[in-house]
Protein backbone atom coordinates (compact mmCIF):
# COMPACT_ATOMS: atom_id res chain seq x y z
CA UNK A 1 0.00 0.00 0.00
CA UNK A 2 0.95 3.50 -0.29
CA UNK A 3 0.24 6.51 1.33
CA UNK A 4 -3.36 7.41 1.57
CA UNK A 5 -4.44 3.77 0.32
CA UNK A 6 -6.54 1.28 1.81
CA UNK A 7 -5.53 -1.59 -0.26
CA UNK A 8 -3.13 -2.38 -2.95
CA UNK A 9 -4.25 -0.47 -6.13
CA UNK A 10 -2.13 -1.51 -9.21
CA UNK A 11 0.01 0.91 -10.23
CA UNK A 12 -1.33 0.99 -13.74
CA UNK A 13 -4.65 1.48 -12.27
CA UNK A 14 -6.07 4.39 -13.64
CA UNK A 15 -7.83 6.83 -10.94
CA UNK A 16 -9.97 9.88 -10.95
CA UNK A 17 -9.73 11.98 -7.50
CA UNK A 18 -12.74 13.78 -6.22
CA UNK A 19 -13.72 15.55 -2.89
CA UNK A 20 -16.49 15.34 -0.68
CA UNK A 21 -17.39 18.18 2.20
CA UNK A 22 -19.50 17.24 4.85
CA UNK A 23 -20.99 21.17 5.79
CA UNK A 24 -22.04 20.67 9.72
CA UNK A 25 -23.82 23.42 12.10
CA UNK A 26 -24.57 22.48 15.48
CA UNK A 27 -25.95 18.90 15.65
CA UNK A 28 -27.13 19.64 11.96
CA UNK A 29 -25.53 18.33 9.15
CA UNK A 30 -25.83 19.88 5.21
CA UNK A 31 -26.84 17.41 2.58
CA UNK A 32 -27.92 18.01 -0.95
CA UNK A 33 -30.38 16.08 -3.08
CA UNK A 34 -28.46 15.21 -6.06
CA UNK A 35 -30.01 17.00 -9.13
CA UNK A 36 -28.34 15.44 -12.22
CA UNK A 37 -25.68 12.99 -13.22
CA UNK A 38 -24.07 10.50 -10.96
CA UNK A 39 -25.82 10.40 -7.94
CA UNK A 40 -29.00 11.84 -9.45
CA UNK A 41 -32.18 11.27 -6.84
CA UNK A 42 -29.89 10.62 -3.73
CA UNK A 43 -28.52 12.93 -0.74
CA UNK A 44 -24.96 13.91 -0.14
CA UNK A 45 -22.39 15.85 0.79
CA UNK A 46 -20.37 18.27 -1.55
CA UNK A 47 -17.84 17.42 -4.23
CA UNK A 48 -16.74 16.82 -7.17
CA UNK A 49 -13.86 16.33 -9.89
CA UNK A 50 -10.68 17.89 -8.71
CA UNK A 51 -9.15 19.69 -11.89
CA UNK A 52 -5.85 19.45 -13.57
CA UNK A 53 -3.47 20.96 -11.45
CA UNK A 54 -5.48 21.99 -8.60
CA UNK A 55 -5.07 21.19 -4.85
CA UNK A 56 -7.20 18.50 -3.60
CA UNK A 57 -8.50 21.19 -1.06
CA UNK A 58 -9.05 23.93 -3.15
CA UNK A 59 -11.59 21.37 -4.92
CA UNK A 60 -13.59 20.89 -1.93
CA UNK A 61 -13.79 24.59 -1.48
CA UNK A 62 -14.61 25.53 -5.26
CA UNK A 63 -17.05 22.70 -5.19
CA UNK A 64 -18.95 23.69 -1.95
CA UNK A 65 -19.06 26.87 -3.18
CA UNK A 66 -20.67 26.17 -6.78
CA UNK A 67 -22.78 23.43 -5.12
CA UNK A 68 -24.37 25.51 -2.31
CA UNK A 69 -23.04 29.30 -2.13
CA UNK A 70 -21.63 28.24 1.03
CA UNK A 71 -17.74 30.03 1.54
CA UNK A 72 -15.56 28.10 3.47
CA UNK A 73 -11.71 28.66 3.86
CA UNK A 74 -9.35 25.84 2.70
CA UNK A 75 -7.56 26.25 6.13
CA UNK A 76 -11.21 25.46 8.29
CA UNK A 77 -11.64 21.74 5.69
CA UNK A 78 -10.57 18.79 8.11
CA UNK A 79 -9.63 15.98 6.42
CA UNK A 80 -11.39 12.93 7.44
CA UNK A 81 -11.13 10.03 5.09
CA UNK A 82 -10.02 8.60 1.69
CA UNK A 83 -12.59 6.47 -0.21
CA UNK A 84 -11.47 3.69 -3.04
CA UNK A 85 -14.56 3.71 -5.09
CA UNK A 86 -14.04 0.26 -7.88
CA UNK A 87 -17.09 -0.77 -10.01
CA UNK A 88 -17.11 -4.02 -11.55
CA UNK A 89 -16.78 -3.83 -15.18
CA UNK A 90 -15.47 -0.47 -14.76
CA UNK A 91 -11.59 -0.05 -15.20
CA UNK A 92 -12.01 3.03 -13.23
CA UNK A 93 -11.21 3.71 -9.50
CA UNK A 94 -13.10 6.71 -7.65
CA UNK A 95 -10.72 8.05 -4.93
CA UNK A 96 -12.91 10.34 -2.89
CA UNK A 97 -11.21 12.76 -0.01
CA UNK A 98 -13.31 13.39 2.16
CA UNK A 99 -13.57 16.85 4.55
CA UNK A 100 -15.75 18.00 7.03
CA UNK A 101 -16.12 21.65 7.92
CA UNK A 102 -18.09 23.56 10.31
CA UNK A 103 -16.79 27.12 9.47
CA UNK A 104 -19.58 28.24 7.15
CA UNK A 105 -20.00 31.87 5.69
CA UNK A 106 -22.74 32.58 3.05
CA UNK A 107 -25.99 32.21 3.07
CA UNK A 108 -27.32 28.11 1.90
CA UNK A 109 -28.74 28.49 -1.50
CA UNK A 110 -29.95 25.71 -4.36
CA UNK A 111 -27.92 25.36 -7.46
CA UNK A 112 -28.40 23.77 -10.74
CA UNK A 113 -26.95 20.63 -9.42
CA UNK A 114 -27.58 20.25 -5.56
CA UNK A 115 -30.80 21.23 -3.46
CA UNK A 116 -29.38 21.52 0.29
CA UNK A 117 -31.15 20.74 2.95
CA UNK A 118 -29.80 20.85 7.13
CA UNK A 119 -30.66 17.02 8.62
CA UNK A 120 -29.98 16.52 12.65
CA UNK A 121 -26.45 14.96 12.10
CA UNK A 122 -28.08 11.34 14.01
CA UNK A 123 -31.22 11.22 11.60
CA UNK A 124 -29.78 11.35 7.95
CA UNK A 125 -31.79 10.03 5.52
CA UNK A 126 -29.48 6.23 4.97
CA UNK A 127 -32.36 4.82 2.73
CA UNK A 128 -31.50 7.87 0.11
CA UNK A 129 -27.97 8.00 0.09
CA UNK A 130 -25.41 6.14 -1.48
CA UNK A 131 -25.02 2.75 0.18
CA UNK A 132 -21.72 3.00 1.10
CA UNK A 133 -22.88 6.35 3.61
CA UNK A 134 -24.53 3.67 5.89
CA UNK A 135 -21.24 1.70 6.45
CA UNK A 136 -18.76 4.81 7.30
CA UNK A 137 -21.42 7.67 8.41
CA UNK A 138 -21.03 6.28 12.20
CA UNK A 139 -17.11 7.17 11.30
CA UNK A 140 -17.14 10.57 10.58
CA UNK A 141 -20.55 11.03 13.84
CA UNK A 142 -17.03 9.74 16.33
CA UNK A 143 -14.55 11.65 14.40
CA UNK A 144 -12.65 8.65 13.59
CA UNK A 145 -10.17 9.28 10.32
CA UNK A 146 -10.01 6.46 8.32
CA UNK A 147 -9.04 4.87 4.82
CA UNK A 148 -11.71 2.52 3.08
CA UNK A 149 -12.19 0.81 -0.29
CA UNK A 150 -15.53 -0.57 -1.35
CA UNK A 151 -16.49 -2.71 -4.44
CA UNK A 152 -19.67 -2.17 -6.00
CA UNK A 153 -21.43 -4.32 -8.38
CA UNK A 154 -23.29 -1.46 -10.53
CA UNK A 155 -24.19 1.32 -8.08
CA UNK A 156 -26.19 0.02 -5.73
CA UNK A 157 -24.89 -3.00 -4.57
CA UNK A 158 -21.79 -3.43 -2.21
CA UNK A 159 -19.32 -6.66 -2.78
CA UNK A 160 -17.37 -5.71 -0.42
CA UNK A 161 -15.10 -3.07 1.96
CA UNK A 162 -12.81 -2.49 4.31
CA UNK A 163 -12.22 0.30 6.30
CA UNK A 164 -8.80 0.95 8.21
CA UNK A 165 -7.40 3.58 10.25
CA UNK A 166 -6.06 6.95 8.78
CA UNK A 167 -3.01 6.69 10.51
CA UNK A 168 -1.72 2.75 11.02
CA UNK A 169 -3.90 1.20 8.82
CA UNK A 170 -5.45 -1.07 11.58
CA UNK A 171 -8.91 -2.71 10.29
CA UNK A 172 -11.40 -0.98 11.77
CA UNK A 173 -14.69 -2.76 9.57
CA UNK A 174 -14.12 -5.55 6.80
CA UNK A 175 -16.95 -7.38 5.18
CA UNK A 176 -17.00 -9.57 2.48
CA UNK A 177 -20.36 -10.05 0.37
CA UNK A 178 -19.50 -11.82 -2.65
CA UNK A 179 -16.72 -13.94 -2.54
CA UNK A 180 -14.27 -11.56 -3.73
CA UNK A 181 -10.81 -10.70 -2.56
CA UNK A 182 -9.99 -7.97 -0.31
Amino acid sequence: MTAGQCIDIPVNAKIKVFTLALLNKDDEILLGLKKRGLGEGLWNGFGGKVDPGEEIVDAAVREVKEECGLTVLPTDMENLAVIHFEFVDDPVILEVHVFKCSKLAGVVEESDEMSPKWFPRDNVPHSQMWPDDEVWYPLYLSGTKFRAYFLFQGYKTILSYIIRDFYDHTVILKEKKKDVII
